[in-house]
């Protein structure tokens, strides 16, 4: 499947800003049927960067996934290329 079919967007928000300085996490909003492993490879051929894991939550027919990174994949150099800082 198309990594672009999966990962629809990032999510902006304070909270994803704060996860992203503390833990080294993005929120993604993905496709409702994607697994976390269809996630996680998606996330890593999108922006050559090493996923840690990935944690999802379905919230109004929407599903998130909270995606870690690796120590040497910095998330916030992630959400630059994405143009979210």
């Amino acid at each position: 499947m198309d990594p672009h079919k999966i990962v629809k967007y990032p999510l902006s928000t304070e909270k994803s800003i704060r996860l992203m300085e503390s833990q080294n996490k993005l929120i993604f909003v993905v496709n409702i049927d994607a697994d976390k492993k269809m996630i996680k490879n998606a996330i890593e051929s999108m922006f050559k960067a090493k996923v840690d894991n990935v944690r999802t939550y379905v919230s109004n027919g929407e599903k998130k996934a909270y995606v870690k990174f690796s120590n040497e994949s910095p998330a916030i150099d992630i959400a630059t290329q994405l143009g979210l800082m």
